[in-house]
């Protein structure tokens, strides 16, 4: 029996091209098929990679996840990246991995540069080192991404697709939840830095804080004293409520079944939905079916071992950004104790209405 090997959505091109009309508000129909059987492909990708990195990591303390990108945020993407050819989108599938250090971290990921598979390694070491070079609006990780590789000729469609690998410290995930938690309860994005930019601006000198306090390294204001910095976070956080929005928001309790492949529904009201799946194909149909159904909704589909590594791992998904709120309560404490209780004091008598003589 002859098996048929074909670039999955038809060809590159015609993945491109379905991508370009979603651009341009022209797609049709056979449009977001193409697309669909082309993020399809990216699942024995995402189980290959599961595998490696589970193998590697198995008697350490790291969190291996794994998320298909949800189909909103890849059209997301396209507009803000006009020239980006959707078949080279390198994120479409994703593992992360959460390590306790930094120190930890780079010895993973300098051991599987090593690795013998034959899977390629796409980008140098350093473009994406978010952790030497953090963004402006205060990400630090590290990124690599990789090319599938496959000798079956049963796995020859998914042959070139790519995959991007984000490694994080456990501090450096609590300061990347809160900022997708902003994102869900505000109009704002400073993960991709739109809206109001005093959430962006909070979220990168909260960072610089987090980094000094804990992981003797900088953010994005290492010219600030850490007075300086502590101050002025304070300034800016108190201006828009930040940490009193984020202690208000209530982690909810949904339960997640053993099942491996878990479909997290965040609706429009606020509530989240799990659905779970023991079977990976029928998971990977019900994400596309509700994504037609529910298209205003944040869907993702996710896989991991256990309900605490769920949680762990897409802690943004369950509005809970305690661990962030704490380490900064901390880390305020640590850098700039004795400008805590006056910047708050001086907030509070700006609010106080002035009194007519």
């Amino acid at each position: 029996m002859q098996i048929d090997t074909t670039y999955p959505g038809g060809s590159r091109s015609r993945v491109n091209r379905a991508g370009n009309n979603v651009r341009s508000k022209v797609a049709t129909e056979e449009d977001y098929a193409v697309i669909e059987e082309w993020r399809a492909a990216h699942r024995p990708v995402l189980n290959t990679f599961q595998a490696i990195l589970r193998n590697r990591t198995r008697f350490n303390n790291v969190v291996v996840a794994q998320r298909h990108k949800r189909r909103r945020t890849i059209f997301n993407k396209l507009s803000r990246h006009p020239k980006m050819q959707l078949s080279r989108m390198d994120d479409v599938a994703g593992c992360r991995l959460i390590f306790d250090t930094i120190d930890q971290l780079r010895a993973f990921r300098k051991s599987l540069h090593k690795a013998r598979f034959d899977h390629d390694l796409k980008n140098d070491k350093d473009k994406y080192d978010y952790i030497k070079t953090p963004k402006r609006n205060g990400y630090r990780g590290v990124h690599d991404v990789y090319s599938y590789n496959v000798r079956s000729e049963r796995g020859q469609a998914s042959k070139g697709l790519l995959i991007e690998l984000q490694y994080r410290t456990k501090i450096q995930h609590a300061w990347a939840t809160a900022v997708e938690v902003i994102g869900f309860v505000t109009q704002s994005q400073p993960k991709f830095e739109q809206g109001d930019n005093r959430y962006l601006y909070t979220m990168s000198l909260a960072s610089e804080l987090l980094a000094r306090a804990f992981e003797d390294t900088n953010g994005p204001h290492p010219q600030l004293s850490s007075e300086e910095l502590a101050e002025k976070f304070l300034a800016a956080e108190a201006d828009i409520g930040l940490l009193n929005m984020l202690k208000g928001l209530n982690a909810t309790e949904t339960a997640h079944s053993e099942n491996r492949n878990s479909i997290l529904i965040f609706t429009d009201s606020g509530d989240l939905d799990i659905r779970s799946f023991r079977d990976a194909p029928e998971a990977l149909r019900e994400l596309f079916r509700l994504e037609q159904e529910l298209p205003t909704a944040d869907i993702v589909l996710v896989r991991a071992d256990n309900t605490a590594e769920v949680r762990i791992a897409f802690k943004n998904y369950f509005s809970d950004a305690k661990e962030f709120v704490d380490l900064i309560e901390d880390a305020c404490m640590q850098l700039g104790a004795n400008k805590v209780d006056q910047i708050r004091k001086r907030k509070r008598e700006r609010r106080q209405p002035q009194r007519l003589e």
